[in-house]
């Protein structure tokens, strides 16, 4: 399964003809109590595929093994089970033995499918509707329909790409196919799309989903209203109706980032707007969570229920490790300012096949914004999205030019490089160099920690004092399932301190003016809970009162250190009134609050120097000047262990390559880290990596471990691996590894 930027267009492939006699559907009566939810994730316990998860925890993704991800059913054999794997009534019934309350599914078989693409097409040819419906659709009803299934809320993707390729590949646009117009031209996609809505949507405890491409396949007003109109057609045709869809998703199996932390699709640089940058295109969106939102107001518009919910595929779109911004441009022209800010790497937008660069996006979670039901991986990570090559198959799977690193593209994505990786299988089967990537560029980044239940919200917010520039704050505790280490406090919506109990000062505010302020607890795996009950407080006139600023901390000592913290101490500062906290900074940012004089700076990098100074504040807001800056080096993590590194080539292609290096521990002790070093005797450039942190400046690389993957036994071996460019030679570089 493909998605395209809105000028992508292929030539279809002949679809592998089938003969498959016709299915009467019997229906096993499903208990009148089943309720219909507005949001099936929300409270739900999810099911988690044991087929996907025992492979990415073999592959070194034990970290994310245990989230929930679609089970697709991609042809009509899968309903059965392929080759010894589990089939529907499978996943259901280990559903139900897991104790889960919510199953998702990917129904993805229409005839003449993905008919802009060649990587996914299906099985049934075009005209093939009858089989359709009563060989795929009436056996999947079905099974689902057996009420020992009642209590699990089903959730089912309706055919990725197929009503998007309607509204930018079937008509005279460039772009567009004559498979496309043939889907268009026979109704197969609508009546298809139609028939699954209304025999799955009448089961009562079904929540039907239709796919809605992404922001770079319809953001444009071309596009972005006229998909509305097709979606509602399908949604009324061949027994459907709008009541039968639940909502939609977006970015299914693709790339889109999320939301672009660093620039908005409002910006403009030197009075130019960024949607004029070749990046943007003229697009109305830059990424995914305004684009769905939207996207539900217009559909609402069109006529589907207001309940309408969201889902978008956050899977692959994280865009994490060495290569991600971390600011927003300076730069003075459109393009370069767009391409320096924006986290999504890809070369281009319309780029769709196994990544480069690629990482695993936000964890699925309910209800995480406006108008979304979920955050979901539909693609399962670690599944490729195509060949690199032509590869025989009996799964009437093509081979796509966009999934060769090779191929130099064409005008539908700008006559750019593809991105993708090298190596990859068919569609849908497993790619371990990408998984590996996927894992090593997470964005949040994944720890080692499998905790993903955040603390309950702060309660009883209170306001425990003013002054002219200052609000004093107390609260009540939050739990959770490990342990809260700690409280981010919020005015007007914005971040302003870190507390470790549960009180805060708040200092250096204007008098008579009024701030609201909210709470979240964080646990160690990174978990935030919601925010609090919003509180007001308004500061005082600044007429009278205490004026006079605390002594400065003196005597500020490292009193300790590891590869990742340093602890503080320091002399107790006085006041005329008396001293209620101390800021801390590091490197003139503030990171923390003391009530005491003693503080531990956490989550640093190893043999890092780090520069500290210490201000005291008393009730009144007033602050002292800072102290005299103490500096401290972490630790490399060091046991003096020993390692080598050994590098093979695994495919070359006389412009690019990719490798695996190979970590072993030729110490006695286990190590808690690992670090490779080398230059590259030619003009080599990484361009992307996997189950390591790589930057390369020049022809220096310097390649470390991802913490998960940091412990390597004596004697035993871990592996990472690279991808990239080069033109004349490629000469194989010395290699030195350091373990800690």
């Amino acid at each position: 399964m493909r998605i395209r930027a809105r000028r992508r267009s292929w030539a279809a492939g002949a679809a592998l003809a089938i003969a498959a006699a016709s299915l009467s559907l019997t229906a096993a009566a499903v208990p009148a109590s089943a309720a219909t939810l507005d949001n099936p994730y929300a409270g739900a316990t999810p099911y988690v595929n044991p087929e996907w998860s025992s492979q990415a925890a073999a592959d070194g993704g034990s970290a994310i093994a245990n989230q929930p991800t679609f089970v697709w059913l991609d042809r009509m054999a899968a309903i059965g089970g392929v080759n010894g794997g589990m089939g529907l009534r499978a996943h259901l019934d280990k559903a139900l033995s897991q104790g889960a309350n919510l199953i998702q599914f990917v129904i993805y078989d229409l005839p003449n499918r993905d008919c802009a693409a060649l990587a996914s097409n299906g099985e049934i040819p075009s005209g093939g509707l009858s089989t359709y419906e009563h060989s795929y659709i009436d056996p999947i009803a079905a099974i689902m329909s057996d009420s020992k299934y009642a209590g699990l809320r089903i959730v089912n993707l309706i055919e990725p790409d197929s009503l998007p390729n309607l509204v930018t590949n079937a008509g005279s646009q460039a772009g567009s196919t004559d498979a496309c117009r043939l889907a268009k031209q026979t109704g197969d996609y609508v009546n298809g799309v139609g028939y699954a809505l209304g025999k799955l949507g009448a089961l009562p405890n079904v929540y039907n989903y239709i796919d809605a491409g992404h922001h770079a396949w319809l953001g444009w007003d071309t596009n972005f209203s006229p998909f509305g109109d097709v979606a509602l057609q399908a949604a009324t045709s061949n027994g459907a109706s709008v009541n039968d869809v639940t909502g939609f998703i977006t970015n299914t199996a693709n790339y889109s980032a999320l939301k672009e932390p660093y620039f908005t699709v409002n910006d403009t640089v030197n009075g130019q707007t960024v949607r004029q940058s070749k990046w943007v295109d003229w697009n109305y969106y830059v990424d995914e969570l305004p684009f769905a939102q939207n996207l539900r107001t217009m559909l609402v518009g069109k006529g589907f229920n207001a309940g309408l919910g969201m889902l978008i595929d956050t899977g692959r779109n994280g865009w994490g490790g060495a290569n991600r911004p971390t600011h927003t441009s300076t730069a003075t022209t459109v393009d370069a300012y767009v391409n320096e800010s924006r986290t999504d790497r890809r070369i281009h937008p319309g780029n769709w096949c196994n990544q480069v660069g690629a990482g695993i996006g936000e964890r699925p979670k309910a209800a995480p914004a406006s108008g979304v039901d979920a955050y979901v991986w539909a693609k399962p990570p670690g599944e490729s999205d195509g060949a690199s090559q032509p590869i025989a198959n009996d799964e009437g799977k093509g081979f796509d030019q966009m999934c060769d690193p090779t191929y130099g593209g064409n005008a539908r994505n700008g006559n750019n490089p593809t991105g993708a990786m090298d190596g990859s299988p068919l569609a849908g089967h497993w790619f371990s160099a990408q998984f590996h990537q996927l894992l090593a560029n997470a964005y949040p980044p994944i720890g080692t920690s499998n905790d993903t239940t955040p603390p309950s919200a702060p309660s009883g917010v209170t306001v425990t004092g003013t002054t002219s520039s200052s609000v004093s704050l107390s609260w009540s505790a939050s739990t959770d399932n490990v342990g809260v280490t700690g409280y981010d406090v919020y005015r007007n919506g914005s971040k302003v301190g870190t507390a470790s109990s549960t009180t805060f000062t708040d200092t250096g505010l204007t008098a008579s003016t009024q701030y609201t302020y909210t709470v979240k607890a964080h646990d160690a795996a990174g978990n935030a809970s919601t925010a609090s009950s919003p509180v007001t407080a308004t500061t005082q006139s600044g007429n009278g009162g205490d004026t006079t600023p605390p002594s400065t901390p003196s005597s500020v000592t490292v009193t300790g250190t590891t590869s990742s913290s340093v602890s503080l101490s320091w002399s107790a500062s006085t006041d005329n009134v008396g001293v209620t906290g101390y800021d801390v900074y590091r490197n003139g940012s503030k990171v923390g609050t003391a009530s005491s004089t003693t503080f531990t700076d956490t989550g640093l990098t190893a043999s890092t120097q780090y520069t500290y100074t210490v201000k005291a504040h008393d009730a009144a807001g007033n602050a002292s000047t800072a102290s005299s800056p103490v500096t401290a080096t972490t630790q490399s993590g060091g046991t003096g262990n020993g390692c080598t590194a050994t590098y093979h080539v695994d495919n070359d292609w006389g412009s690019g390559f990719t490798a695996t290096v190979t970590v072993k521990n030729t110490g006695t002790a286990t190590t808690r880290s690992w670090k490779v070093t080398w230059a590259w005797g030619g003009n080599q450039q990484v361009t992307g990596s996997w189950n390591t942190s790589l930057t390369q400046s020049g022809t220096g690389v310097t390649a470390g471990d991802l913490g998960y993957n940091g412990a390597v036994a004596p004697g035993q071996t871990t592996t990472f691996g690279f991808q990239a460019t080069y033109s004349g030679s490629n000469p194989a570089p010395t290699f030195t590894c350091t373990a800690g």
